[in-house]
């Protein structure tokens, strides 16, 4: 997922979605803020928000905004964390060296619910990888709210975290026990390293008797080796219906040769996969 024009599109449904009077304050502010270079003023106008706007979320989309309107919506979000955004992106476009590091500051010293809205929609941020460390520290929380805000549904882990960082991110995901079905990107985010880690915390779990994620296997499809052949196997041969859909899927888009003879002795799942019955997308459907 790729948002083009963000702050285009924020300033049409700010413009659609506000009143006269909210639409003059802020447009006066943001003028004040940017001939001044005021980081108080600034500040100020971003708490101010909180009670000139309303934190809606059924509000108008407009036909020239749908790309940010629909992941607005996907991330449930408001009209006050979306005037918030537009605000800092603002700013941000007419003098990014005074207030990138500004607008890092704030978000390092937000409440709970304001980091959450900050991670949901960096993404609409002019120069979002600026404020990358924010997003790689949101995956050491143990707060579910602030880790999903970063990982479901959001483009900016794959548009700029490394392998490593992203791989942490899905661990960590299924070690919370979130719908990883959620994060974007895993095909394309899939690596050799996070195909070993996944075996490796698999077979921990085996061991310990505990039930693992069917979903979790779907970043193996494309990086398949021998030694991971046994873990299809496995999954082919479960009473678990669902871990059967995983490994056939596995099996089904892998390269790997071995692979697809192994699939084949399970031809009821390599013809469903085939006719489009199952997918990753409807796995536990």
């Amino acid at each position: 997922m790729n948002i083009t024009n963000g702050n285009q599109q924020l300033k049409v449904i700010i413009e659609t979605n506000l009143g006269p009077e909210n639409k003059e304050w802020i447009a006066s502010k943001l003028q004040k803020i940017i001939d001044t270079s005021s980081v108080r003023d600034l500040y100020m106008t971003y708490t101010l928000i909180g009670s000139k706007v309303k934190a809606i979320t059924d509000f108008t989309a407009p036909e020239t905004a749908d790309e940010v309107y629909d992941y607005i919506k996907l991330q449930k979000g408001n009209l006050q964390q979306i005037t918030r955004i537009y605000l800092l992106s603002e700013v941000l476009i007419a003098a990014p060296d005074v207030f990138i590091p500004k607008v890092a500051n704030l978000m390092s010293i937000a409440d709970t619910g304001e980091l959450e809205a900050f991670l949901k929609f960096m993404i609409l941020l002019p120069a979002a990888e600026n404020y990358k460390d924010t997003a790689v520290d949101a995956l050491r929380t143990n707060i579910a709210t602030i880790f999903d805000a970063i990982a479901l549904n959001n483009p900016y882990p794959a548009n700029f975290f490394n392998h490593q960082q992203w791989n942490q991110m899905f661990l960590k995901a299924a070690f919370m026990e979130r719908d990883l079905n959620q994060i974007l990107a895993i095909d394309q985010m899939a690596n050799k390293d996070l195909t070993r880690i996944i075996s490796d915390y698999a077979h921990e779990r085996w061991a310990a008797s505990r039930e693992i994620d069917p979903y979790f296997w779907r970043p193996v499809t494309n990086h398949l080796t021998d030694a991971l052949l046994d873990d299809m196997m496995r999954l082919l041969q479960s009473k678990n219906k669902i871990e059967n859909r995983a490994g056939a899927l596995c099996c089904f888009y892998s390269k790997h040769k071995k692979a697809k003879i192994l699939l084949a002795e399970y031809p009821e799942l390599q013809q469903e996969i085939a006719s489009g019955n199952t997918r990753w997308e409807t796995l536990k459907k």
